[in-house]
């Protein structure tokens, strides 16, 4: 029972590793568990590891360790070459020590000894072809093919020069700073080939990720078949009904078939999870790269699209925002002046205030018997006349008829020294 809940647990903690490396970044997994685990796996257990070297052996240590990494990480090296060797080597062995003895079977028959080191080699040579060919090199002797097969869009390529190759650089082209070299449809550097995947052997390396996929579900469906003839050459499903008394029906069986399966052939089982956990990755890859192929772009290019259209999203909040800012400042100067208007109007001048006097004024004297057409003076006497004067005019008015000119004539009624007409 011990080995059958360990089993349970190395299933589950596999499952939740994969799902944090692969969904990890998702938004919907923000704040979770999974996004932690995800940051853990690939940024937190690094750095932690670097405190406690820098704890333990000092700057010198840790110093030592960046170093490997540059080397292992930023410098061509067959590391990861030789790992998936290694995983495939052991895999298999371990599926030719724990299952070929049970081949031939009821479902399998024995030509899938020979099928499968078949499978194996052609996954291999396609391993070969893609770590050793070239990928496109470009340089001096056929940068110009290069130029004129692929045009500079203007957007994200530009026409210039490498700063490393000192030759013109193509449209959809990459210097690999890892290769050290530039490659014409530059894809992305693969850590597994231990090579670039370019513009000249892209078709291997979709070949390899579809018959990879297709030998780990090759792999898992044989192992499957392998369970199914045991159950049925061992006639389990009789037994269990007998023994526990169910009934024939899945949901009853299953539970039972299962801690069978993890009791008897626990190998195979977890060789099924692992094959069918990499037949999901390679699919997922081959699927992506499939998408890439079918609209003409490559990896390098989602980032550098990515990158130019959150730059243009950037620019254009900027400017929404420097648009926001003159519309508040405007509002704010039309308001200022509307409250300027306002005060403007509660403390408006009176209108004499602008009527302008023409003329200086003179002393009052004292009339003498001024002849006939004399005005009277500024002053108040002055202004005391054309009063007098006003209230007199409508009856002079109708005793004899209006002049044409606009000031009336005195009248043989008029007294001296009084106006007959007023002027303002």
């Amino acid at each position: 029972m011990g080995l059958q809940w360990a089993l349970v647990a190395h299933g589950l903690i596999t499952a939740v590793v994969v799902i944090s490396l692969l969904c990890g970044q998702w938004p919907i997994f923000q704040g979770t568990l999974i996004e932690r685990i995800h940051y853990f796996i690939t940024y937190g257990a690094y750095d932690y590891f670097l405190r406690f070297v820098a704890i333990i052996f000092g700057s010198r240590g840790r110093d030592t360790v960046l170093k490997v990494e540059d080397c292992f990480c930023n410098r061509p090296n067959p590391i990861l070459q030789l790992f998936y060797l290694g995983i495939l080597g052991v895999t298999y062995g371990i599926i030719v020590n724990s299952s070929f003895r049970y081949i031939p079977n009821y479902y399998v028959c024995e030509s899938h000894r020979y099928l499968s080191i078949l499978a194996i080699g052609v996954g291999i040579i396609l391993f070969l072809l893609t770590s050793f060919s070239d990928p496109g090199t470009v340089n001096s002797e056929n940068v110009s093919n290069y130029l004129s097969a692929y045009p500079y869009d203007k957007i994200i390529y530009v026409e210039k020069e490498c700063r490393t190759c000192k030759i013109p650089k193509p449209a959809r082209s990459k210097h690999c700073g890892i290769c050290d070299r530039c490659i014409a449809r530059f894809d992305h550097h693969c850590g597994w080939m231990n090579n670039c995947i370019g513009e000249k052997n892209i078709r291997y390396f979709m070949a390899f990720l579809l018959w990879h996929f297709l030998i780990c579900l090759y792999g898992a469906i044989v192992l499957g078949l392998i369970l199914a003839s045991q159950l049925k050459e061992r006639n389990i499903i009789y037994i269990l009904t007998v023994y526990y008394g169910i009934e024939k029906s899945f949901s009853g069986l299953f539970p039972h078939v299962v801690q069978w399966l993890l009791s008897s052939h626990n190998t195979q089982l977890l060789l099924i999870v692992f094959l069918f956990i990499i037949s999901l990755l390679l699919v997922g890859f081959f699927g992506y790269h499939a998408h890439l192929c079918l609209t003409n772009t490559t990896t390098n290019e989602t980032y550098k699209w990515q990158e130019y259209i959150s730059w243009k999203r950037k620019v254009n909040e900027a400017k929404a925002s420097a648009a926001a800012v003159r519309a508040s400042i405007n509002a704010m100067n039309r308001e200022a002046k509307a409250q300027e208007s306002k005060w403007r109007l509660f403390f408006r001048k009176s209108p004499l205030q602008n009527v302008e006097w023409l003329g200086e004024a003179r002393p009052v004297q004292k009339a003498r018997g001024p002849g006939p057409g004399s005005e009277p003076g500024p002053g108040l006497a002055g202004f005391r006349a054309r009063v007098r004067a006003a209230s007199a005019a409508p009856a002079r008015n109708r005793a004899a008829p209006r002049q044409k000119s606009g000031r009336s004539q005195p009248g043989p009624d008029a007294r001296p020294g009084v106006a007959t007409g007023h002027h303002w």
